[in-house]
C-alpha cells in the first residue's frame, strides 16, 4: 500500500518540481527531481499575464453550485427509488441505468441547441443546470439508501406525522451524509476538471473556467511551460483541500455502501 501510494503521489510531486523550474530546465536530461527556486517567479507570471483569479472564481462557482444541486436531486431521487413504491418504478430505474451507457459526447449537440434556445450560451448557468442530476448519482444514493435506511425508520417517521419530503429531509438525509460526501467529492472533481462542455458553450474569456484558461496558455509557436505548470499546480490546490476535508466520509461511504444488510 505504501508503494502504491508513492506511485500515485509521484505525479503531484513532479508537477510541483516542474512548477519550480524554468522551461529550459524541463527539457534537461537527466531530468531534475528536486524543486528549484522559480516557484514564486512562475506564479507571478501567471497572475500578471492571465486572468487567473477570474477563471478560478468561475470554476469555484460552477463546481460548487453544480455539486450542491446534484447532491439535492440525486439524494432525493435515490431515496425515492429505494423506499417509495410508485408506478413503473422498475422500468424507470432500468432506463436510468441504460443512460449510463450512453457516451457524454453524443449529447453535446442536443445540449448546445437547448442552451442556444434558452439564451444561455456564454453563461455560467449553462455549465451548472444541464447536469443537475446524474444517473450515477441517483444509482449510488439508491444503493446506499437501501443498505442503511431501514423500513422501521420510515414507519416511525410516518407515525410521527412526517410527509414524504419530511422523511427525506429529517430522517434520510442525516443518515446519508457519508454517501453525500462521496458523491460530492466525485461531482466536484468532475465539474472542476471538465473541459469539453465548457469549450462548447463558452467562448468569451471572462467566463473561462480554470481548465479553459490553462489550455489557452499554450502558445501557437512557443509555450512557457513553467507558467503552465504553475497555473496547473494552483488549480490543483482546491481539489486537494476538498479531498482532505471529506476523505474520511468518502472512505466511509465507499465501505458502507458496498455492503448490503
Amino acid at each position: 500500500m505504501c508503494l502504491g501510494s508513492l506511485i500515485s503521489l509521484f505525479p503531484f510531486y513532479w508537477l510541483f518540481v516542474m512548477s519550480t523550474a524554468t522551461t529550459a530546465d524541463m527539457f534537461r536530461f537527466p531530468p531534475r527531481l528536486v524543486p528549484g527556486d522559480q516557484l514564486l517567479v512562475n506564479i507571478g507570471k501567471v497572475l500578471d499575464r492571465v486572468g487567473f483569479f477570474q477563471s478560478f472564481g468561475n470554476s469555484l462557482v460552477v463546481a460548487g453550485m453544480h455539486t450542491l444541486i446534484v447532491l439535492f436531486f440525486c439524494s432525493m431521487a435515490g431515496f425515492a427509488f429505494a423506499k417509495f413504491p410508485f408506478p413503473a418504478k422498475g422500468p424507470l430505474f432500468l432506463f436510468l441505468l441504460l443512460t449510463m451507457m450512453v457516451p457524454q459526447q453524443l449529447g453535446l449537440i442536443p445540449q448546445f441547441i437547448i442552451m442556444q434556445k434558452l439564451g444561455w450560451i456564454n453563461e455560467l448557468k449553462a455549465l451548472i443546470i444541464p447536469g443537475a442530476a446524474s444517473a450515477f448519482g441517483i444509482f449510488w444514493m439508491r444503493q446506499y439508501s437501501q443498505s442503511v435506511i431501514h423500513d422501521e425508520l420510515i414507519n416511525a417517521g410516518r407515525i410521527d406525522g412526517c410527509n414524504s419530503f419530511d422523511l427525506y429531509w429529517r430522517v434520510a438525509l442525516p443518515i446519508l451524509k457519508p454517501a453525500l460526501a462521496t458523491l460530492g467529492i466525485i461531482t466536484f472533481l468532475g465539474s472542476w476538471n471538465d473541459y469539453l462542455w465548457p469549450l462548447v458553450v463558452i467562448s468569451v474569456q471572462n467566463k473561462f473556467t480554470i481548465q479553459m484558461l490553462i489550455a489557452s496558455m499554450n502558445g501557437v509557436y512557443s509555450t512557457d511551460y513553467s507558467m503552465v505548470m504553475a497555473a496547473t499546480l494552483m488549480a490543483t490546490v482546491p481539489l486537494i483541500i476538498v479531498f482532505a476535508l471529506f476523505s474520511r466520509q468518502f472512505i466511509s461511504g465507499l465501505m458502507q455502501g458496498s455492503v448490503k444488510d
